[in-house]
């Protein structure tokens, strides 16, 4: 059974949704009427979900409680072609047991979100592997270079005399085919899989003479306010520990609270916009609503219990200016060492330039006194603390 309720349906179709394609109203009718077929899809290019892979997710599971159908696709063969989407450059493709091993994990961390007992999961080597080279060809024949060379990533690549890859241009029409040949009625992505969802679009009412609705989810920016990144590290894991994952959130940048609330919480749009007007008037202290914010984004992912404990361990350290309840210990042989060795040891940092670039940024303190040069050596006792940063503590013993 679906549920057809008139408001239901369109706070599906309206939270956290940018736009639906090539109408909502149609959209809306078509979910009254029948169970729809749609589906996400993802490379596994990484083991991890961060909370902007979430947003898309957490609209399908709307979608699975109004009884529609709905699949989890793995981009099983187009992982190891590379999306261009948004790449200044040639993304690295992936072996197959890399693909393997990533789309593992991801289950995993997907069932916090959806509902597996309603899930289907598919991968696309399953069709596209088969494909034959006239098939490729006839998908082809459908779309110009020039039309496929618009992309705005391809024009910079261009205009910088760069490199763009024949594979790259074929990458929107194996994405595309995804939609024949699971003969979907809608398709969910960022909105920078929009060129890719339109293609699928066109190739489905060519092959199955149908339409094909899209749905763009918003973009989450990274912690910083830049691009979310691998490169910068300013994204949120699902799977952070939740004292992690709070204080993440709390070094959020002020003028992105409300952009979090929206897109990485069920807060009412009505709420949302009294956090904006607090904030216009400084009735509010943003960090009073980075701490709530904190809370409910851990209790999602964790639940409430945890997010209690982490917003506690949270004030300790940060408020109250006290070690953490749990501290890594490390025990060191040698009565003395180089500091940079030091803190490579307690495996808080992952290179001796990671931590060279710490002390040059007064980020290291041992037994609460700053460290300022690299070739300090230390002398090492039992009890000693080290701080890295904000929240990375160890312990000798």
């Amino acid at each position: 059974m679906i549920d057809n309720n008139p408001k239901r349906i369109d706070k599906v179709l309206t939270d956290k949704v940018e736009d639906v394609l090539p109408s909502k109203k149609e959209l809306g009718k078509l979910m009254k009427k029948r169970k729809i077929r749609l589906y996400f899809g993802i490379d596994p290019t990484s083991p991890n979900i961060h909370i902007g892979h979430a947003i898309p997710l957490r609209k399908l599971r709307q979608f699975q409680d109004l009884g529609h159908d709905v699949i989890l696709l793995f981009g099983t063969f187009t992982a190891q072609v590379g999306d261009p989407s948004e790449r200044d450059k040639k993304r690295e493709a992936l072996t197959l047991n890399q693909v393997k091993k990533n789309m593992t994990a991801y289950k995993k961390q997907a069932a916090k979100i959806l509902d597996v007992s309603k899930l289907k999961i598919r991968g696309n080597a399953q069709w596209l592997a088969k494909l034959k080279f006239n098939d490729l060809l006839k998908l082809a024949s459908y779309f110009t270079t020039s039309r496929l060379l618009e992309r705005d990533m391809f024009q910079e690549r261009l205009k910088k005399e760069k490199e763009v890859w024949l594979s790259e241009l074929l990458y929107p029409l194996m994405q595309g085919y995804d939609s024949v040949a699971m003969n979907v009625d809608l398709e969910i992505g960022g909105t920078d899989q929009t060129f890719n969802m339109l293609v699928g679009r066109k190739l489905q009412r060519i092959y199955n003479k149908k339409e094909k609705f899209i749905l763009t989810t918003s973009m989450l920016m990274g912690l910083d306010g830049r691009e979310m990144s691998k490169t910068y590290g300013n994204f949120i894991n699902i799977l952070d520990q939740p004292n992690d994952m709070y204080g993440k959130i709390m070094s959020l940048k002020d003028n992105l609270i409300t952009h979090y609330f929206e897109l990485c919480t069920d807060f009412t749009v009505s709420d949302i916009k009294k956090m904006e007007k607090a904030l216009k008037f400084k009735k509010v202290n943003p960090r009073d609503l980075k701490a709530e914010l904190a809370k409910e984004i851990v209790k999602i992912y964790h639940g409430k219990q945890k997010a209690d404990k982490a917003e506690k361990e949270f004030n300790r350290v940060f408020k109250k200016r006290e070690l953490p309840s749990k501290i890594k210990e490390v025990k060191i042989k040698r009565k003395r060492l180089n500091i940079l060795d030091l803190l490579l040891s307690t495996k808080q940092v992952t290179s001796k330039s990671q931590a060279r670039r710490l002390i040059l940024q007064k980020a290291v303190k041992i037994d609460g006194i700053l460290k300022e040069d690299s070739q300090e050596i230390i002398k090492i006792k039992k009890g000693m603390t080290i701080k890295i940063g904000k929240r990375r503590f160890a312990k000798m013993i």
